[in-house]
């Protein structure tokens, strides 16, 4: 199973809840996975799945949990969804969407793509800070190394949700989560395989204390600014 998503959407979360269950064991990012991300997004689709397969079959053998149902966190694989789906043909892939606005607000407060950050090493050996990564379209990455800290933020939500609704998922809203596990609970068992009760408790741990933090965190400089780079998929997806 893989659950993708924008960094700071509450993949972690749904993941560390999924892989608790009963059968499942959740794999974390794998880190050999996350760093090949930016070259496999490069291959074939047939390609990238098979070293997928490779990473993961190592990764679940050294773990001494082939008999379990894996859970992948990394954010980065919304990239590859498709790739994934060819790699593990059975696997559920979840997507789990927060509004934009509230996940620019958490990734200003974590700093990984502010400028002042630069030079400071991330879980994969690459570097944190406002350079252009993979997923910044390259005729706009000095655009990208120039914008503000929250154009980059939002910049970084736009593309992963964008990627990710391009493959074949399981869409979870995490306002709905946070509002109503049980509901959500009671769609995702029947897709997991899993009795619904049992992931409603799982579920109902979610904080939902930050959803909204955006009309408290944010200024209307930049509200603007996030509006300008993801205003078109924050309303798409009902969020402006």
């Amino acid at each position: 199973m893989f659950v993708v998503g924008s960094p700071r959407s509450g993949t972690t979360f749904l993941a560390g809840a999924i892989g608790a269950l009963p059968g499942f064991v959740d794999l974390g990012e794998v880190l050999p996975l996350k760093s090949s991300v930016p070259v496999l997004v490069g291959l074939p689709p047939d390609e990238a799945a098979s070293r997928i397969r490779r990473t993961l079959e190592r990764v679940r053998t050294l773990a001494l949990v082939r008999g379990l149902r894996g859970v992948e966190q990394t954010p980065e694989m919304a990239f590859l969804v498709q790739a994934a789906a060819e790699a593990y043909p059975h696997a559920r892939r979840i997507h789990l969407v927060r509004d934009g606005r509230d996940v620019v607000c958490s990734l200003l407060e974590r700093g990984w793509l502010n400028a002042s950050r630069d030079r400071q090493a991330d879980d994969v050996g690459g570097t944190y800070g406002g350079h252009a990564r993979f997923w910044v379209e390259p005729d706009r990455a000095r655009e990208f190394a120039e914008a503000s800290d929250a154009t980059r933020a939002a910049w970084a939500w736009r593309r992963y949700v964008g990627a990710a609704r391009e493959g074949d998922v399981i869409e979870v809203r995490y306002e709905e989560l946070a509002a109503a596990p049980e509901r959500v609970a009671a769609s995702l068992a029947e897709c997991l395989e899993v009795e619904p009760q049992t992931l409603a408790v799982a579920l109902s741990r979610v904080h939902a204390r930050s959803v909204g933090r955006y009309r408290r965190e944010l200024t209307s400089d930049q509200l603007r600014e996030v509006e300008r780079e993801a205003g078109d998929l924050l309303a798409k997806l009902g969020y402006a």
